[in-house]
Order: C-alpha cells, then sequence, then structure tokens
C-alpha cells in the first residue's frame, strides 16, 4: 500500500488525491442543486405569485426527504459500492432538476422540491469513498476537506445562479438556471462513473452480511439503536406540525402523517430485529464486535454542530441587520461569513483529530464552541460590530471544525457499515436543524445562542464516553472468514 504511505499532496490530481478531487466536486454539485432555488426564490414568486406561506413550505419541503435519504443512502452505498450509488444520485438529480424547472403550479414546485431533498444524500456516499482510499491517519483531513469545500456549493449556488438567470433574461431565467445544474449534475454523473473505483488495487471492499438495516454486536447496542432512530421520525413530524401551523396541510393531514411515522417505525423495528435477531441466541464473538455507543455521540455531535450551523445560517442576517442597523446587503455578506469558515475549519478539525486524537480534539472543540455561542448571546447593539462579527467567526470555526471532527471518527468504527454510519450520522445533522429552528421561532435570539452554547456542552461531556477508535479492526469476508484491517 504504497500509495496510502504517501504523503498527502492536495496539488497531485493521481492516486487517492485524484479520488478525493473527483468526489469532492460531486459533493459540491449535489449542493448547487439542494440549493438551487434559495437565490432565485423572488423571480420563482414573481412567476407563480407565491405567498410568503408557499415560500416557507418550500423551504421546509427542501429537508425533509434528506433525514430518510441519508440512512438509504448510507445502506446502497455499503452494498453497491460509492461510484454506483453516487453516479446514480447524480442522474436521478439531473432528471429532478428539470422536473422543477419545468414546473407549472405551486403543487409541482412543492414535490420538485421535496423531491429534491434527496439529493442532500449525497454527502454519506463520498465518506464512505474517502475512507476506502485514505489510511487513518490522514483520514480526517481527507473528509474535512471533502466537507469544507463541498458545503460551498450553497454558497456557489448563491453566487453563480442569479447571475445565470439575469443574463439568460426574461421571466424564464430561474427556470434555465436551474435546469443548467441538473445538466451539470447529469453530465458528471458519468464522468464520476468512468473516472473512479471504489477501492485502490488489491484491497477488499467490506459489505454487511445483511441488507435494510444496521448490523449490532450485543443486546444492549439493539436497544440504543432503536432508541437512535426515534428522533429521526420525532422530526419528521415536527415538519409536519409546521406546514400544519402555516396553515398548509389540515389538523386531519398532520395526524395521518404522523399514524404513516409511527406504522414505518415499528416495520423498521420489527426489520431491526429480524437482521439482528442471532444477538438474542448466540453472542456475537468479542472479536468481531463495535460499540454502537460510538454512533449515538458522534450523532448528537453531529446534530449540534451541523444542525446549529444550518439553523444559524439562515437567521444571521436578519439578526446583524436588526442588532446594528446596517444595510441588508451588508449583513448578507456577514451572515455568509459563517458558512464560508467552513472551508478551512472543516479540514482544520479533520487535521486536529488527526494530529492530536480524536476523542481529544472533539471534546475540546465542542468546549470551544460552546464558549463561542454563550459569548454570541451576549452581543447587543452597544458591541462594536467588528468585534461581534470576530466573535460569529471563532464560533463558526469551533464548529465547523468540530463537525469535521466527527466524520474523522465515522470510518473507523466498522468498515463494512461505514455508509449507513455516515447515514444515521448525517441524517442527525439534520435533525438538529429542525430541533434549533423550531426553538428560534418561539425564544428571542439572546436565549437561542445559549440555547445551543447549552446543548453543545451538554454535547461535550457526552463525547468524553467516546472511545478512542483502535489501530485495527476485523472484518467479516463474504465466505465467512475474518480479516483484520489495519487502520494504519
Amino acid at each position: 500500500m504504497s500509495e496510502n504511505s504517501a504523503k498527502l499532496n492536495l496539488l497531485s490530481f493521481v492516486g487517492k488525491t485524484r479520488i478525493l478531487h473527483l468526489t469532492w466536486v460531486a459533493f459540491f454539485i449535489t449542493f448547487i442543486v439542494w440549493f438551487n432555488h434559495a437565490p432565485l426564490l423572488l423571480a420563482i414568486q414573481g412567476t407563480f405569485g407565491l405567498t410568503e406561506q408557499q415560500i416557507k413550505t418550500l423551504l421546509i419541503l427542501n429537508v425533509a426527504l434528506t433525514i430518510p435519504a441519508r440512512i438509504v443512502v448510507g445502506m446502497l452505498v455499503d452494498s453497491f459500492g460509492p461510484r454506483n450509488v453516487y453516479s446514480l444520485l447524480l442522474i436521478i438529480t439531473g432528471f429532478l432538476c428539470l422536473f422543477f424547472s419545468l414546473a407549472t403550479s405551486f403543487e409541482t414546485l412543492a414535490l420538485a422540491r421535496f423531491l429534491l431533498g434527496f439529493v442532500g444524500a449525497g454527502f454519506v456516499i463520498g465518506i464512505r469513498m474517502i475512507s476506502e482510499w485514505f489510511p487513518a491517519r490522514q483520514m480526517g483531513l481527507a473528509e474535512g476537506i471533502y466537507k469544507g469545500l463541498g458545503n460551498i456549493g450553497s454558497a456557489a449556488a448563491a453566487i453563480s445562479l442569479p447571475t445565470i438567470a439575469l443574463l439568460i433574461g426574461g421571466d424564464d431565467g430561474w427556470r434555465y438556471a436551474t435546469g443548467l445544474t441538473g445538466l451539470i449534475a447529469f453530465v458528471y454523473a458519468f464522468i464520476y462513473y468512468f473516472s473512479v473505483t471504489d477501492t485502490p488495487a488489491g484491497s477488499t471492499y467490506f459489505k454487511p452480511n445483511k441488507s435494510g438495516g444496521l448490523e449490532v454486536t450485543s443486546k444492549k447496542d439493539f436497544v440504543l439503536y432503536l432508541l437512535v432512530n426515534i428522533p429521526m421520525y420525532g422530526a419528521l413530524a415536527l415538519l409536519a406540525w409546521k406546514v400544519n401551523t402555516l396553515g398548509l396541510i389540515t389538523a386531519t393531514t398532520m395526524y395521518v402523517i404522523d399514524a404513516v411515522l409511527v406504522a414505518i417505525f415499528l416495520l423498521q423495528c420489527r426489520k431491526i430485529y429480524s437482521l439482528n435477531q442471532q444477538l438474542f441466541t448466540k453472542p456475537v464473538d468479542k472479536l468481531q464486535q463495535y460499540k454502537f455507543k460510538q454512533v449515538a455521540i458522534l450523532s448528537l455531535a453531529y446534530a449540534v454542530t451541523f444542525g446549529s450551523e444550518l439553523a444559524v445560517v439562515s437567521m444571521l442576517p436578519m439578526f446583524f441587520q436588526n442588532t446594528f442597523a446596517i444595510p441588508v446587503a451588508l449583513a448578507g455578506v456577514f451572515g455568509a461569513c459563517f458558512a464560508a469558515v467552513d472551508i478551512a475549519s472543516c479540514p482544520s478539525g479533520g487535521w486536529i483529530s488527526d494530529k492530536f486524537g480524536r476523542k481529544k480534539s472533539l471534546v475540546i472543540l465542542l468546549i470551544g464552541a460552546a464558549i463561542g455561542f454563550f459569548v454570541m448571546s451576549t452581543i447587543t447593539k452597544d458591541w462594536p460590530i467588528a468585534f461581534a462579527v470576530g466573535a460569529m467567526m471563532c464560533s463558526s470555526f469551533f464548529l465547523g471544525s468540530a463537525a469535521g471532527c466527527v466524520f474523522a471518527v465515522v470510518p473507523l468504527i466498522r468498515r463494512s457499515l461505514t455508509g449507513q454510519i455516515a447515514g444515521i450520522v448525517g441524517a442527525y445533522g439534520n435533525i438538529g436543524a429542525v430541533v434549533f429552528l423550531t426553538v428560534f421561532s418561539f425564544v428571542s435570539t439572546p436565549v437561542f445562542f445559549l440555547t445551543i452554547a447549552a446543548s453543545i456542552a451538554v454535547t461535550a461531556v457526552a463525547a468524553m464516553l467516546l472511545d478512542e477508535p483502535a489501530s485495527k479492526m476485523f472484518e467479516v469476508l463474504p465466505d465467512g472468514r475474518v480479516q483484520m484491517v489495519e487502520m494504519h
């Protein structure tokens, strides 16, 4: 494995670095598509004469499907490989974009936006791909680069798509701009498929023995796995409630949705039991066990880091405008700075994790983020605006670094289940966003920041229970043989 022992050279376009660049571009494109409507909402509103309630509905629907999609896509990645699944997701993305751009009614727009939430699951595919190509000592940095560069796809959409729509001109400029993003995704699907492989030459791509759910290795982990699934359905029920409060679905419809969610959860519990029923008759060999508490702690950490980031990004411009009475455009720039820090913070968090240890790094970075949000809760109009922006960017750096730290650990739990684990952890990021945005709708901004600070502080305590990943893990081959996988 001379390739894996080579120094990471980001300017190279061969071997594992080539895979990293091709994969973050795929993620970047999915984020452009996922948020291609946001900078064009005024034009879309003008075309259809949408109300403010209908606009809010589109924004909610855009994130609704992402939660279950990340779980499903995680399973598909582990079973069929990231090359096939990323390529297929990009092809589907192309058609969904075309569907959105050709919409002739609000109902069609809403359906297309709901389905495009599926695109947000692209993130978990690359986590598995990067983990196959990079050794543990470089994995945090590589995953951080993948996450940081991919995330700026939303900023790229905000900057480029209004200009493209304007250049094309006319009332249909937004249609061509969103349709173009779909065409890019469609073309890149084939570029990606013919340019990558799931593993370096000679390496084994470990797959789960069973599909349809996560295999756990103890009775205690089985119970914890069931409990970890509950907030996913709770977040979807919360989204249904929010749409109901906007007056866009009736209470009866909301109760029907809730009943369907309960039924799906019970079916999932049954499926999980059928996958893991051998636990209750024959214990798993200690050599082959992994601790699901790792997944639960990392899920909580991602909920409070990426979840709060998504929530804060959506309200910061308004906060700066109202607090300091500055122009809307300048407030927007300050708000964008919070997300832009991701470019440096995610790779930094991964590098810190590689260098100084996974557990210690995550705990310290979470504590830093908690302090940062506590400081932000004290910002008033009497603060010098430069200090307020500085506090915001410091908070963002710790937050993004902690999120990068999370995905430096995810691939080191169980190689064959990396996609599913990344799907669960990634879904919690969206769950966190739904919860924090709901809290924000009920409380003042200082209380909102304090809530985030307290949530992160509690998570930092939980992170102290994390186990430092071992230098090797054991995987079961399809023929039943056990193979040791070195993580260095």
